[in-house]
């Protein structure tokens, strides 16, 4: 790559549980989407994770009206956790990476609930139980 192209790009980070995931977008020709140094489809094996990691994309630019969709070329280093919340990771990414790229975005993603960085996660363990809640069997004598 020359120096014009390295310089172009923004990049944004995203999470979901445990999983981290860095989100590179820049303007081009062709899209592609890039996970990992592999194509998104080959790494999300199912059409539910594909349409997650579309999502901003597709809702938030298509919800601008009156304006024409750029083609990005999407390239993300995904780690932690799995697949589904790698997912959500890299949805949460790429909503904040097109805020940059476009100020105006920002209300349609926000209202879609892109801009959420969702905070559900496993609870930690405590002392005297089996798991975060579960207590162990109770008897009476």
């Amino acid at each position: 790559m020359d120096k014009e192209t390295k310089a172009k790009y923004i990049e944004a980070v995203g999470r979901r549980k445990t999983s981290t995931a860095r989100v590179r977008i820049t303007e081009s020709a062709k899209a592609s989407f890039v996970v990992n140094e592999t194509d998104a489809k080959d790494y999300f094996k199912t059409e539910s994770e594909r349409r997650i990691i579309l999502g901003p994309i597709l809702n938030g630019i298509k919800a601008d009206q009156g304006k024409v969709a750029p083609k990005w070329s999407v390239e993300v280093r995904v780690s932690g956790g799995g697949t589904h919340s790698q997912a959500g990771a890299i949805s949460h990414g790429l909503a904040r990476a097109l805020i940059v790229f476009d100020a105006e975005l920002r209300g349609n993603l926000k209202t879609l609930g892109y801009l959420k960085r969702d905070p559900r996660a496993k609870e930690r363990r405590k002392f005297g139980l089996k798991k975060a809640r579960k207590a162990p069997q109770w008897s009476k004598r």
